[in-house]
């Protein structure tokens, strides 16, 4: 088939091929608009926008011809990838709704969240197949398996999926209220939900977003953070929708980023804390150019305070911080670069720099009671959310969304404060609150000072089963390479800095905290631990 030629005269027609607040009209706007301009970098692979819009369209033709019409499912389970960004533009432009799986998932959860996504298709990257083979028998609804980077037997290469097919313009029709979609939680808290997600909530939030991020056609961002997740999911589509050129890696490894950035001349690069503190850690730290960068943008759990002001001194005035979750698009709340600027100064300001920010344009926070009241500043409550952008409904799931999406104000299950100048602070997830000897104790308070302990490299705080407090603080730690001290020195240290029945009451040393991909701890895996057993105080140092 002849393939479509855009030709002068009729350019301005083309760009109105596509309905406004859809991702097919971004797509192709970015074809005809910037068409040899670099849209995607991965390892060896470099291609523009106006490849990128005729591979997606290939795809989209392929698709149709394996019986995917407009709102199926089609999941990919894998690790950043070109094709990833690829299939991603499929779902996007074509009508269909793409739903990324955690590779670190189980065998029997990934059973679970792909039959309950109802994916018809299932696109899987090299590291993947064993388990998807593996689960194949019991995933009755999915008719294709498609196998990136490669041929796997049994499987339709994707490549050999492309090649023949036409790169001409789809016949779709894609309306600003069509499901792109679904994103499920982490499961930090239970069973993984879907979160559905229409064209436009989507275009919403990446507008937010690159607003936020100052994003402009020709820049070039780091995507470390994973695709399926819902923070690599904004920053990709940020970046795509303001033209700019996602370079992708699979994995992260803090030295190969940093040369990674300073081969790309990347401007922009987004992060979880974990990638920071091993990026400080680097002994080689001042060899790196990073004169390109404008931005670090971190997010996904809360950055310790001291990390932060190690992070200013050490790359300078180029931080921003996003905060939200699965369900909210992501973005709620920001704390800009001119607030850590700003804030850096004095030491007044350096407490604010443990905040999430103000609320985004577009996005209305409260924080409420058990009872749904406003509390006043200073107060905790659970923080609700209304926006444009939150997600439409849990997937096939009515009661879970009738419970969490109230008046339209999504209730996110985080516990915060508001200082008097609207800076809103995380203090904990609801399950996350110890209530210790009939005292609420927060997390992330206790962990902020373990963080100021010299030897201390990542820190963990959580409830456990006590006979006595019925919750026990306990704090679990990994030190610093090289670096060695006790319980007793580390339980001294807190004493000097909160209150009593903050202190954690027994210290573990470990090797390493549990992660999700996206780097945010796992402190659900912790608790679990210590539902059978009551730990008594741990009198092993590390080093």
């Amino acid at each position: 088939m002849k393939e479509t030629i855009i030709v002068k005269s009729s350019l301005l027609k083309e760009l109105s091929r596509y309905h406004i607040r859809t991702w097919a009209d971004i797509i192709y706007r970015n074809a005809l608009l910037y068409p040899d301009r670099e849209a995607f970098v991965f390892g060896a692979k470099r291609i523009t926008f106006s490849e990128f819009n005729t591979r997606v369209n290939k795809l989209i033709h392929s698709l149709q011809r394996r019986e995917c019409r407009n709102n199926d499912v089609i999941g990919i389970l894998s690790w950043n990838c070109l094709e990833f960004a690829e299939v991603y533009g499929a779902a996007m432009k074509g009508g269909f709704i793409v739903s990324p799986f955690n590779p670190r998932l189980k065998e029997s959860e990934l059973e679970y969240i792909i039959n309950n996504s109802l994916a018809n298709t299932l696109f899987v990257g090299p590291e993947l197949v064993d388990t998807v083979n593996s689960i194949r028998p019991r995933l009755p609804k999915v008719k294709n398996f498609i196998s990136f980077e490669g041929v796997v037997p049994g499987m339709t290469a994707y490549e050999d999926l492309l090649e023949s097919a036409s790169g001409n313009e789809p016949d779709v029709f894609v309306a600003e209220d069509t499901p792109v979609c679904i994103i499920y939680t982490s499961g930090t808290t239970g069973v993984p939900r879907g979160a559905l997600y229409t064209q436009k909530r989507f275009i919403e939030e990446s507008r937010t977003l690159s607003l936020d991020m100052r994003l402009q056609s020709g820049h070039r961002r780091i995507q470390i953070t994973p695709l399926f997740h819902i923070a690599g999911n904004s920053h990709f589509r940020a970046t795509l929708y303001t033209g700019g050129c996602n370079i992708i890696c699979k994995f992260f490894d803090a030295a190969e980023t940093l040369q990674l950035l300073q081969k790309e001349k990347a401007t922009h690069i987004d992060i979880v804390p974990t990638h920071l503190v091993a990026m400080l850690n680097l002994p080689d730290l001042q060899k790196y150019d990073i004169s390109s960068l404008k931005m670090i943008f971190y997010g996904g759990s809360p950055m310790p305070l001291e990390i932060i002001k190690k992070g200013m001194q050490v790359f300078g005035p180029v931080f921003s911080q996003g905060y939200g979750q699965s369900e909210s698009g992501p973005a709620i709340c920001h704390l800009t670069e001119e607030d850590h600027r700003e804030l850096f100064q004095t030491e007044y300001g350096q407490l604010r720099l443990g905040s999430a920010g103000k609320p985004y344009i577009g996005v209305q926070v409260r924080i409420v009671d058990e009872k749904g009241e406003d509390v006043p500043a200073e107060t905790v409550g659970e923080i609700i959310v209304r926006s444009d952008h939150i997600m439409q409904e849990y997937f096939h799931n009515p009661e879970a969304t009738s419970e969490t999406v109230i008046d339209n104000w999504l209730h996110t299950g985080d516990l915060g404060r508001y200082d008097e100048g609207g800076y809103i602070f995380i203090t904990d997830r609801k399950k996350d609150m110890i209530i210790t000897g009939g005292e609420n104790v927060y997390s992330r308070e206790v962990e902020e000072i373990l963080y100021r302990h010299p030897a201390i490299l990542e820190a963990a705080v959580i409830g456990v089963p006590d006979p006595y407090w019925v919750e026990r603080v306990h704090a679990v730690i990994t030190l610093k390479q090289g670096q060695i001290t006790t319980v007793e020195e580390i339980i001294a240290f807190c004493k000097k800095q909160i209150a009593g029945y903050k202190v954690p009451k027994s210290v573990e040393f470990v090797e390493e905290l549990p992660k999700n991909s996206s780097g945010k701890m796992m402190k659900r895996e912790l608790r679990d631990k210590y539902q059978t057993k009551h730990p008594g105080t741990s009198t092993n140092s590390g080093s």
